[in-house]
């Protein structure tokens, strides 16, 4: 791959990117696109671009759409996790998108937090997880040399909190929104409750 930044494009590359932009704060949309980045780039360095499973539309679908559920369309009914896999969903669906992929993309952003499971599901879950959290710092497989033209393209201050404020916020919403031993409740726990 010549250019490391190049995105999918099509009806629902530029839908995903609509709704992102749209509902969520730019330190937000800037994490779901690097994320994806550093998925396909895992998916490169791991020997994976060539495997059966993998499909870079719902790889961006997933890593692009993997925090609608901090943004502006969430209601705080579920753990932000569900909320934005049901937008990802409903928006997949409004696009014709089979179910069966439409599954896959929900599964992915329903699981990505998930630490200790999303590794053993499929690959786009996997490649999902991995992705969004090589960006947060937990994984550090992917070569510092492949990582650098995203992070000189997307920078992200090493003091960002944005993330942890919208969980919090999200989870502020309502108790479904941060149940027992979710990221939600631990990140409300530590900032003192709601």
């Amino acid at each position: 791959m010549n250019d490391p930044l190049v995105v999918p494009t099509g009806d629902i590359a530029d839908a995903a990117l609509a709704i992102l932009h749209e509902t969520v704060d730019r330190q937000i949309a800037e994490h779901s696109l690097r994320s994806f980045y550093f998925a396909r780039l895992t998916a490169g360095q791991e020997g994976l671009l060539t495997d059966a499973a993998y499909d870079e539309g719902l790889l961006f679908a997933a890593t692009v759409m993997h925090d609608l559920g901090l943004g502006t369309l969430a209601e705080g009914n579920a753990r932000f996790e569900v909320e934005g896999a049901d937008l990802a969903a409903k928006l997949l669906a409004e696009h014709g998108v089979p179910d069966g992929d439409i599954g896959r993309v929900w599964e992915a952003i329903a699981l990505h937090s998930s630490l200790g499971l999303a590794d053993r599901m499929g690959l786009l879950t996997y490649l999902t997880h991995k992705g969004v959290f090589t960006d947060g710092g937990r994984f550090t497989e992917l070569s510092l040399e492949l990582q650098e033209p995203v992070r000189l393209a997307y920078p992200r201050s090493p003091d960002d909190r944005s993330l942890q404020v919208a969980i919090v916020k999200h989870a502020r919403k309502s108790p479904k929104a941060a149940p027992p031993f979710s990221i939600a409740a631990e990140l409300l726990r530590q900032t003192g409750g709601g």
